[in-house]
């Protein structure tokens, strides 16, 4: 349990929360005095949440209603979560029981799951004021990507500039490169004859996308 505080930033004054945030249903089930984290993963979906709608009212004033609540959803999605928790080695200092190892189980889910419950053991154990950094740390320096992922810049350019009548866009792959596994395009975005800027991915798809968020962004300030 110690290392793990190293790992999260954060020393608990109650040991035993963190305890039962890192206990699976499996090893409370072969150990009766244990509890098992999932009262403290549905506390934690809250906190989470509370944290994430917070730091986006008060840090995107421009961001409307439902470009929030899709940038919120895309944060604290199971993926979101499982690539934190990996990142986090969260697997590793979850207790199981010993019916749970020999399955051999997925870790996906349960390393979700123990994150939001971590996050319900340090609001219980400093409160708000504790937990709200680390989820910062943890979660929302993943704004922009979360933000990437979840908005339809495509759609949001073509009903910006229709605005204008007889507005063209053209999407031009200007570049391709990398093994035949690990495809690189990059695609110049122009609107009426101008470029307004390129994107990269590993999809023409993908890579537009990403120009047309430049675009916007250019266009919508």
């Amino acid at each position: 349990m110690k290392a793990f505080e190293e790992v999260i930033g954060y020393r608990f004054k109650d040991i035993s929360l963190l305890e039962t945030a890192l206990t699976h249903s499996s090893y409370a089930s072969e150990h009766k005095s244990a509890t098992n984290n999932e009262r403290l993963e549905f506390l934690g979906d809250s906190v989470l949440a509370t944290v994430v709608t917070e730091f986006l009212y008060k840090n995107r004033p421009d961001m409307r209603e439902g470009d929030m609540t899709r940038v919120r959803a895309e944060l604290v999605c199971g993926r979101s979560l499982i690539t934190i928790g990996m990142e986090l080695r969260l697997y590793d200092y979850i207790r199981f029981g010993r019916g749970e190892l020999k399955t051999g189980s997925s870790n996906s889910k349960t390393t979700a799951d123990a994150l939001e419950a971590v996050f319900a053991a340090i609001y219980l154990d400093g409160g708000y004021a504790a937990v709200k950094p680390i989820i910062e740390r943890l979660v929302l320096t993943r704004i922009e990507e979360a933000d990437f992922n979840s908005y339809d810049y495509k759609t949001a350019l073509q009903e910006h500039c229709q605005k204008a009548p007889g507005s063209e866009l053209m999407y031009k792959c200007v570049e391709e490169s990398g093994p035949a596994h690990r495809r690189v395009f990059r695609v110049e975005m122009i609107i009426n004859g101008e470029s307004y800027g390129f994107g990269e991915g590993s999809s023409k798809k993908a890579a537009e996308k990403a120009a047309a968020r430049v675009a916007y962004q250019k266009l919508v300030k």
